[in-house]
């Protein structure tokens, strides 16, 4: 009987796994043990099942210290005590306060205290002290009154006497030390490894009331968990009928705004779903998400619904999502039915600048005793431990460098590097640290101290210490409240139009976007830089080579993109189809029934679901669980494993041949980590018309919104670039015109003062706020007199063009900087100095070319704004084909100047290195290289800049690119500010 036993989810301490501890202790013969880990309740729910599994009884517990120093251990006597528990945890946890010495007057837990410990001090009712093996020898000082309240309590951290070093590797980890600088409290006793029952009572034999109080202990502890209940807030309104009436009168509502008024259909499918909405108990979970939308909707905030929730007409009608499933023939049921084996829940993307309000709100509207995020653990993983254990040895960085970077062979290995890799297999995917889910968010109707003590991250949010799947294992839908940028793309565009144009846009009118014909053109041209999902190199192509101009084509480009339907070869596969629809024969005629959509390919995880159910004869519940598979959201491999083989055993008794049943399978394993559902396609396409839409028709408000995100695919540049194609005039950051971000008046982008390197930006905040409130700076003096900027900080100013309202030249500015302040210091020091008659100077004349300008530009911004990379060549030479010309170069070999854009680096199957690479030609456009690894061995990259590129031009399902033989980067003329 063991009641403080750690696991590993006493992190950087304990060594043994929820399995590992249940089963070791089982075998040992014991038939109580208590999960007392340091400061969590991470791992409890894990191990009430493995203890149930096991069949013995188990007792919830948490051991608190403060650093290293341990306080005291509580047992939780039922769900109250674990409630008190964690809740006075949490308590401290939230605040980083220190746990107290003593432990309050608790109602429903015991307190056991280190011998040694509250010397001299009345215990209450419920606190013992607690005596290890080591300390018993000492017991003969005390009379047996005073071992009445001493009850043996030997703590067990690790498997067998030689783990005690991984322990010990494991605290200096955690202290970032090297493990002989730590001091002996940082670590457990070397005794505390696993003994049998009888191997305990043999040791406690001296002392049987120590032995007898522990007994009275465990089985006063009684603690389980009801798994099959739903834990969320139970109702809305207060009660289920209400919930019910609410809830359809805001379908019903939400129909009419969607569909109009007459929509049998519609109708149909809205009160289908509200009676298994109702059925199933999750009338609340709609509400509270409506709720949400209603909220974030009022604030003026975007939002994308996601998910399998876009299933749902009943989500459709309550804007919690804009896609139609009546158009796309969605199937409520892949949502929620019956047999899903997990909770739903929705995804709700919004801006990376709102969601915290929203988060905020969920806060203040719900309770926090009753709303929590979601942790996430992260676990020790690959390179991380090198690192981790090079420190732990006191190995210099560029030792572990070298480590990390070409791991010796085994035999190679020296003593150190061999127990850094001996060490790094028996903690890797131990858990190290807790952190936030993406976004999950619960709701609970009962406390939720009632199922987990609480953590304060940096981010300010109140965090369970169990994950997503604990969440789901014990009954709790989460709600994800996720960010994105290309929200923040869409919803920042809508405010620049207004003010840039004075025109009011409904990015949610859908169905009048999918009928755009300027977007259906755009789309077929991959001319979708900025837009949300469909701006990636592959992704631009992929739209080409499906002339993809409608909204249903979209969708699937949206799926077969992901990297598993692609190296599975069935990315490929769909494209012939679609170009070729006589060309191929179904694997069987049931294929051709479910997948005609999709020309017999599996594109989404419905058509995985299907063809596993009517293909293979599985029962709905084992396709759910082999859809959570594909999608990484299952921890055990035995229930898959199982269903597995009864894929293959059911093909067999269908009598399939074994070559189709091991075909169909590989395309199934390729969604693997990777697959869609169609629902989340469908909203990703969704986002991804609304961005098509603002890009048409308002690019340069467009772009400028792009640019204020700082989120994409590519580089700021990149996107500067784009607006200068659209007919934008770009202008330098301006002190009496720009502000902190980018801005638009007209036709002209004012670059923002966020993009200058080294700008302060308590002084670029400041320009804007100074010049708003008392008008435009006069002179440089009235800039310096109000600002108070340092010397530094005005020469970059100077540099970038940012006075140039003055009137005089950058190099006159420069000298006036050097005079009005001294080097580093703060104008303010030396205004009145000043003030009263700036410093008057006269200065020879200055030769000044515009390359300089170009070449502080690209110091201090990243990229040219005067003119092109490409005015900036050395050479003179301009020949070469452009990208408009490729189609009609298809199998010649031709030479291109080309801007590096981005490369995308793949591992062939002998493991060697290719690059795609994405480039601009000299008119802007873009175009796209392949480097096989010969090219790419004799002719390899040299950093970003312009090349001068030898190839051959290939096409594929009419998109041509570039099958690189031979480049060269090519020299910019010399930088004239450090001319001789």
């Amino acid at each position: 009987m063991y009641l403080n036993a750690h696991s590993y989810y006493s992190l950087r301490y304990g060594t043994l796994s929820i399995e590992d501890l249940v089963n070791m202790a089982v075998a040992a013969g014991h038939k109580v043990m208590a999960l007392t880990d340091i400061n969590n309740v991470s791992g409890i729910f894990d191990f009430l099942k493995a203890c149930e599994d096991a069949g013995i009884k188990p007792i919830a517990g948490m051991e608190f210290k403060n650093g290293d120093a341990q306080k005291y251990t509580a047992l939780a006597l039922d769900k109250e005590g674990f409630m008190e528990m964690n809740e006075f945890s949490s308590r401290y946890l939230l605040s980083h306060e220190p746990f107290p010495d003593r432990a309050p007057a608790f109602r429903k837990l015991i307190i056991i205290y280190p011998f040694g410990h509250l010397q001299g001090h009345r215990l209450w009712e419920n606190e013992y002290i607690g005596v290890p093996i080591s300390m018993l020898n000492r017991l003969i000082n005390y009379s047996l009154k005073e071992r009445e309240r001493m009850v043996f309590f030997q703590p067990l951290t690790f498997a067998a006497p030689e783990d005690y070093e991984l322990h010990r590797v494991l605290r200096a980890i955690d202290h970032n030390s090297m493990a002989g600088h730590l001091r002996p409290e940082a670590f457990a006793a070397a005794d505390e490894y696993l003994l049998s029952i009888d191997g305990l009572k043999m040791a406690c034999s001296g002392y049987p009331e120590l032995w007898a109080n522990a007994e009275r202990i465990s089985e006063r502890c009684s603690f389980g968990v009801d798994r099959k209940t739903v834990k969320n807030k139970k109702t809305f309104t207060g009660t289920h009928y209400d919930d019910r009436l609410l809830l359809e009168k805001l379908a019903l509502e939400g129909m009419v705004y969607r569909y109009g008024r007459s929509n049998p259909e519609a109708r149909r499918r809205v009160m289908h779903e509200l009676d298994v909405i109702t059925r199933l108990g999750f009338l609340s979970y709609f509400l509270i998400t409506w709720d949400v939308i209603r909220y974030s909707m009022s604030r003026g905030f975007y939002h994308v619904g996601r998910g399998s929730g876009a299933n749902s007409i009943v989500a459709y009608c309550l804007r919690i999502t804009d896609v139609d499933p009546i158009e796309l023939d969605l199937y409520f049921e892949r949502f929620i039915n019956p047999a899903r084996t997990s909770p739903p829940d929705f995804d709700i993307d919004y801006s990376w600048n709102d969601r915290d309000d929203v988060i905020d709100y969920l806060f203040k509207r719900y309770g926090r005793k009753h709303t929590a995020l979601i942790a996430t653990i992260s676990t020790f993983k690959g390179k991380s431990i090198v690192r981790e254990l090079g420190k732990v040895h006191g190995l210099p960085k560029a030792e572990i460098d070298a480590l990390v970077a070409n791991p010796p062979a085994e035999k190679d290995c020296d003593e150190v590097a061999l127990d850094i890799f001996n060490t790094g297999k028996r903690i890797a995917d131990f858990p190290n640290l807790r952190s936030i889910h993406a976004g999950g968010v619960l709701i609970s109707e009962e406390p939720i101290f009632a199922y987990t003590a609480l953590d304060m991250p940096p981010k300010g949010f109140q965090t369970t210490q169990f994950d997503m799947y604990i969440a789901e294992a014990i009954g709790f839908e989460k709600l994800d409240i996720l960010s994105q940028r290309g929200i923040g793309h869409i919803q920042d565009s809508v405010s620049i139009i207004y003010e840039n144009t004075g025109k009011r846009i409904d990015v949610h009118d859908i169905p009048a976007f999918k009928k755009d014909p300027v977007i259906k053109e755009q789309l077929q041209r991959g001319d979708t830089i900025g837009c949300f999902y469909v701006e990636s190199p592959a992704m631009r192509g992929l739209l080409k080579k499906l002339r993809c101009d409608n909204y249903i084509s979209l969708v699937a480009a949206s799926s077969i993109i992901r990297p598993g339907v692609a190296k599975s070869g069935m990315m490929r596969a769909y494209i012939e189809r679609f170009h070729r629809p006589d060309s191929f024969s179904y694997l069987h005629p049931v294929m051709e029934k479910l997948l005609q959509e999709t020309y017999g390919v599996m594109v989404y995880q419905e058509d995985v679901i299907k063809v596993a159910h009517h293909f293979a004869g599985l029962d709905l519940s084992e396709a759910d669980v082999l859809r959570r598979a594909m999608s990484g959201k299952f921890r055990g491999r035995a229930e898959f494993d199982r269903i597995v083989e009864k894929f293959f055993k059911n093909c067999q008794e269908r009598g399939y041949p074994e070559t189709l049943a091991k075909e169909v399978w590989r395309q199934i394993e390729s969604f693997s980590g990777y697959s869609f559902s169609k629902a989340h396609s469908a909203s990703f396409a969704v986002e991804s018309y609304q961005s098509l839409y603002l890009k048409s028709h308002y690019p340069l408000e467009f772009m400028t919104a792009v640019i204020n995100n700082f989120g994409g695919f590519y580089s700021t540049w990149v996107y500067v670039n784009e607006a200068r194609l659209a007919g934008a005039k770009i202008e330098n950051p301006c002190v009496n015109t720009s502000n902190y971000l980018t801005r638009i008046k007209g036709h002209v982008i004012w670059l923002g003062f966020v993009h200058v390197e080294n700008l302060e930006s308590s002084l670029a905040k400041n320009i804007v706020e100074e010049r708003e409130q008392n008008g435009p700076y006069q002179s440089m003096f009235d800039f310096v007199t109000r600002t108070g900027a340092s010397r530094d900080q005005l020469i970059i100013l100077a540099r970038i063009g940012a006075l140039r309202f003055s009137g005089q030249s950058k190099k006159e500015l420069l000298w006036e900087a050097h005079l009005h302040s001294g080097n580093n210091q703060k104008v303010e020091e030396g205004i009145t100095l000043f003030r009263s008659s700036p410093k008057q100077f006269t200065l020879p004349e200055l030769v000044h070319t515009g390359f300089e300008d170009v070449f502080d530009e690209m110091e201090l911004l990243g990229f040219p704004v005067s003119c092109t990379h490409f005015d900036l060549l050395k050479t003179n030479w301009r020949g070469g084909i452009l990208t408009a010309e490729m189609p009609s170069r298809i199998g010649q070999t031709v030479r291109v100047l080309g801007n590096l854009v981005t490369r995308k680096y793949v591992t062939t199957v002998r493991k060697e290195l290719m690059i795609f690479g994405t480039w601009f030609d000299m008119e802007g456009k873009f175009f796209d290289t392949t480097h096989f690894p010969p090219s790419l061995a004799k002719y390899p990259f040299s950093g970003n800049g312009i090349y001068l590129i030898e190839a051959k031009v290939v096409e594929e399902f009419g998109f041509p690119s570039l099958e690189v033989s031979r480049m060269a980067k090519l020299p910019f003329v010399p930088d004239p500010r450090y001319a001789d």
